[in-house]
């Protein structure tokens, strides 16, 4: 009853702030209160801690940072560099955009870092090339996830290690390389629909004259020079640690790197340099995003609080047939990611059960871990998970944002989680 309560509030939240234009999170945090505190009987201060503060500070201080960029034109221009590139073949800039976020996700780069560093240039690439904004916010979002899944990178590095943990260290490597894999073929597949169904992408770069933009100005140059040094202080330590695992110094400096902190500190050296007016880059803060991310979270922490989550597992393991259970997990890691961090939340809430699961099933143990992620991931698109709450953030006006927020809640997740669905069924006879 408790659960069915708490979807209901968080199908609620959603559906009365579509309807009334006001911000979702405001309607979240007041059904953690009801709910948590009245229903369920958690201290004031239990439901307030639900507030995901790592996740808002990430947002803040990275958006922060790149907004100095968006201020003095910096992206803008980077953006008209990476178009003129891309001039002699801009039907395939979907893929160039894929390629671009992968590549970086799988040296070392977080999830957050690649979408922030991609989410604001690929929004100005799809104005200048005339192509959907929702297929460009796809590509970059599949590609920093993919490209993560590597067996070294961030989320592969943490996959292998709940395997481990939950007794299969022999085969951890094998089945993270099985499900990079598949997530890079998924992603790849779920590009092209998005690139060649709609009838607005079928004039990509048409009509555009790709002219090589006027060179960086000093400030602009400066800026282009910190987002680099940015990026690379944020992925060289830990590459430097994969190399040298043993090594006091590397692995000590990489405990302490932390893209949010980062951020600021280079935030605090561009405006010593005086690259945009303090005012106008805090004013580009996504404030309502960040409300709205952060007041869902606090309504999910009281879900998993209430057992919710747990509940929901336990239910598939139990009551479905053999072969739907993979399908049931693909779904419930949709409907988790939905909300939550597919790393944070969903594969530890989920991996735990799958030992057990295909012992008593017979299921290969592969199928139902590559489900669980491939079907997760499917939905990071959703503005109140990461991926697209950094889309949003990314957007430079309220009015981009209104019109990006309905496209990636009721057209891109719809597709990726049917999508997902379609191909982890196949995935799981071909396993």
């Amino acid at each position: 009853m408790l659960s069915a309560l708490i979807i209901g509030a968080i199908a609620l939240s959603v559906a009365i702030g579509y309807k009334t234009k006001f911000n979702t999170g405001f309607f979240a945090i007041v059904f953690a209160y009801l709910i948590g505190c009245f229903a369920m009987g958690m201290k004031t201060k239990a439901v307030i801690a639900g507030w995901p503060v790592s996740t808002m500070f990430v947002i803040f201080s990275v958006s922060l940072f790149y907004n100095f960029a968006l201020v003095n034109g910096t992206l803008e221009k980077t953006a008209r560099y990476l178009l003129y590139a891309c001039r002699r073949f801009p039907g395939l800039l979907p893929f160039a955009l894929y390629l671009a976020s992968a590549g970086i996700a799988a040296l070392g780069a977080g999830f957050f870092t690649v979408m922030a560093f991609m989410a604001p240039i690929t929004i100005l690439i799809c104005k200048e090339a005339k192509m959907d904004q929702l297929t460009g916010a796809v590509a970059i979002n599949c590609g920093a996830l993919s490209g993560a899944n590597f067996m070294t990178s961030g989320s592969g590095i943490i996959f292998r290690g709940l395997m481990e943990e939950n007794g299969l260290g022999d085969t951890a490597f094998s089945y993270t390389a099985v499900i990079f894999a598949g997530s890079v073929l998924f992603s790849l597949l779920l590009i092209a629909a998005f690139r060649y169904i709609p009838k607005s992408n079928r004039t990509i770069g048409k009509g555009v004259t790709f002219e090589k933009p006027e060179a960086f100005t000093d400030k602009q140059r400066i800026n282009l020079y910190l987002m680099i040094a940015m990026i690379i202080v944020v992925l060289i330590f830990p590459i430097l640690h994969i190399v040298m695992p043993n090594a006091e110094v590397i692995t000590f400096i990489n405990s302490k790197m932390d893209v949010g902190l980062v951020a600021v500190l280079f935030s605090v050296i561009a405006m010593f340099f005086g690259l945009a007016p303090q005012k106008d880059v805090i004013a580009k803060v996504p404030w309502n995003t960040i409300i709205m991310i952060c007041g869902v979270g606090m309504l999910i922490n009281v879900a998993i609080e209430a057992g919710t989550i747990d509940l929901l597992a336990a239910w598939a393991g139990s009551s479905l047939p053999t072969w739907i259970v993979p399908i049931a997990f693909s779904i419930i890691g949709a409907i988790m990611s939905f909300f939550s961090s597919t790393l944070g939340v969903v594969c530890p809430a989920l991996f735990p059960l799958v030992p057990t699961l295909a012992g008593t099933t017979g299921i290969n143990p592969l199928i139902l871990f590559a489900c669980i992620v491939i079907g997760a991931q499917s939905s990071a698109i959703s503005p109140f998970s990461s991926g697209g709450s950094l889309v949003l953030g990314s957007c430079s006006t309220e009015e981009e944002r209104n019109e990006m927020f309905p496209k990636l809640l009721f057209v891109a997740v719809p597709v990726s989680v049917l999508s997902s669905v379609v191909f982890n069924l196949i995935l799981s006879f071909v396993l």
